[in-house]
């Protein structure tokens, strides 16, 4: 095994997955930068979020490699994975899963009461999220209480709270409406930079992969230089590339 370059905090060399003998990655090799802001676009069904699955250690590949700086992911053991992911890495879902019996900052706050920090630091650090994202005023409310938007900023102050080396973000917009999505990616990929948080998102929104700062292109499982996505309000296609 040869490890990655060294400014690459991701990299994944000819990568294949298949689910249930499906081939749902064929070959694909990518680098992702330190503090970098990479889009995996392209249709539904594209490999985007078994790519994302395979980067994070969720799955491990069939074939290929994928190193996070200088450690091989793809030869760790379930536990060690699971490690990493928790120490290392922050996930964000299409939709928020939040714990309904808890308020906004006790759900941000989750991760660091999980792994042991103070009350009263977990809800210090909670509240500053929350503010960032603009949702500190509805602190205390439950989810039920909430707007769709106001839950996912709340699964993204989650995510952000343990200041990951790379977030992952799979459709982190794709439930919501044109205006919330550009207002929340705004935030979030405000929120990445200053903090110097890598991302990688899947989305299938040019409006979104256009925030980042380079696109990587899927389809049918590979790498290709461009394919064109028909916008999800029904305004002409876009064409991406790479």
């Amino acid at each position: 095994m040869v490890p990655p370059p060294d400014n690459d905090v991701l990299w994944a060399r000819a990568v294949h997955y298949s689910h249930s003998g499906s081939p749902a990655l064929s070959g694909v090799s990518l680098g992702v930068r330190d503090g970098e802001i990479l889009a995996l676009v392209g249709p539904r069904g594209s490999g985007k979020t078994t790519l994302l699955q395979c980067l994070s250690g969720h799955l491990t590949p069939a074939q290929g490699e994928v190193w996070f700086n200088s450690v091989p992911i793809h030869t760790m053991n379930p536990l060690a994975r699971e490690r990493l992911r928790i120490d290392r890495f922050g996930w964000i879902d299409p939709e928020p899963h939040l714990v309904p019996e808890l308020n906004a900052w006790e759900n941000t706050a989750l991760p660091l009461l999980l792994t042991g920090a103070s009350h009263r630091s977990a809800k210090k650090a909670a509240m500053e999220w929350l503010e960032r994202l603009d949702i500190g005023a509805y602190a205390r409310k439950r989810p039920h209480e909430l707007l769709q938007s106001q839950r996912q900023r709340v699964a993204i102050t989650r995510a952000l709270i343990t200041s990951p080396t790379v977030l992952f973000a799979d459709e982190p917009t794709a439930a919501l409406h044109r205006t919330d999505r550009a207002q929340i990616l705004r935030t979030l990929t405000a929120a990445a930079r200053s903090h110097r948080i890598t991302v990688v998102l899947a989305t299938h929104d040019p409006e979104v992969a256009a925030l980042a700062d380079r696109t990587v292109t899927l389809l049918d499982g590979r790498r290709v230089n461009s394919v064109r996505l028909p916008d999800t309000e029904g305004s002409p296609e876009c064409s991406l590339s790479v």
